[in-house]
């Protein structure tokens, strides 16, 4: 669960020990290429679960050439400038199908996805946050800024988020993949913008908390400019118990070259009812992205360790 790079690094590992897996995305992108879509026609943001769709190719020579294509963007003076082939095809599949699901099944037929991919929520959702300190020369002043590109690029220190409209109608798909899961995985991703959106669907945080299913929280190698800025590992887990206050966690796994106050972050899974889990999962170059290899070695060690399909007990 969740959207963006954060989910595509966790479903380029999770593909590597099985198939049986389903992307849940978030739908409140308004910038950019999905952005443009989404006004013109409508349509849910494709951008997410474009990505998670090419995240789900396999390493083939058919599976990477269709990761490719999908993700290419056009660069021109024109009107299609910007647009990523794959955004283009699902709101084209859309329009002709009706059907939002489907529609992203036969995407996935085409591409050979391991899993599948679904929309958290069935209409274009909008993220309201309230930040402290947008302007600098007023720091204890509380802004409401609203939309995903802004909330994320925001100034000042967010403190919550709603979405809008409230009490969105999840996709039932994607309910009924929660309560089926062996696993859920939470992140890693845009902390307010991609993963704390799903915990604010109604059908979707009664799911998590009575679903069976283990619970995994994946957290960030790095605080994200503006919308994370200065945020220790223990805050974002801290973000999370207040905005789902009865979620229990069972797993939280943190890279262990990150992490500096390992008894704090402890501490703070402990709050969710998690054990924290250290693991290399870091890129070696030094940028904040997760090792699509090592990540799956931590999961599968994760899932192992707690017995892959047993079931919460």
């Amino acid at each position: 669960m969740g959207g963006g790079h954060g989910l595509a690094a966790s479903l380029s590992a999770l593909r590597r020990l099985t198939e049986d897996l389903t992307a849940i995305v978030t739908v409140a992108d308004d910038g950019g290429s999905s952005g443009r879509l989404r006004a013109e026609f409508g349509v849910l943001p494709p951008g997410d679960l474009r990505k998670a769709l090419a995240a789900l190719c396999g390493d083939d020579e058919w599976g990477q050439t269709w990761a490719r294509v999908v993700q290419h963007r056009f660069a021109s003076s024109g009107p299609l400038h910007g647009h990523a082939v794959g955004n283009l095809l699902i709101v084209a599949l859309w329009e002709l199908l009706r059907d939002q699901v489907t529609a992203l099944e036969w995407v996935g037929r085409l591409l050979g996805v391991r899993g599948r991919v679904l929309p958290m929520a069935g209409v274009p959702l909008d993220i309201e946050a309230s930040v402290r300190g947008v302007d600098p020369a007023r720091p204890d002043e509380i802004t409401l800024v609203r939309g995903q590109a802004q909330v994320a690029t925001t100034r000042g220190t967010v403190l919550s988020i709603r979405l809008l409209p409230e009490n969105p109608p999840a996709v039932p798909e994607a309910v009924a993949a929660v309560r089926d899961a062996e696993w859920v995985v939470l992140g890693p991703g845009s902390w307010f913008t991609s993963v704390i959106p799903h915990l604010l669907v109604p059908e979707l945080a009664r799911a998590l908390l009575e679903t069976s299913a283990r619970r995994v929280v994946a957290l960030n190698l790095a605080p994200q400019p503006g919308e994370t800025e200065g945020f220790s590992p223990q805050k974002h887990l801290e973000v999370l118990r207040a905005h789902a206050p009865e979620l229990r966690i069972d797993i939280v796994l943190a890279d262990v070259g990150v992490v500096k106050d390992r008894a704090g972050l402890a501490r703070a899974a402990a709050d969710l009812g998690a054990e924290l889990v250290l693991a290399p999962v870091a890129m070696d170059d030094g940028s904040p992205r997760h090792d699509p290899m090592r990540l799956a070695k931590a999961y599968d060690e994760i899932f192992a360790q707690c017995g892959f399909g047993q079931g919460r007990n």
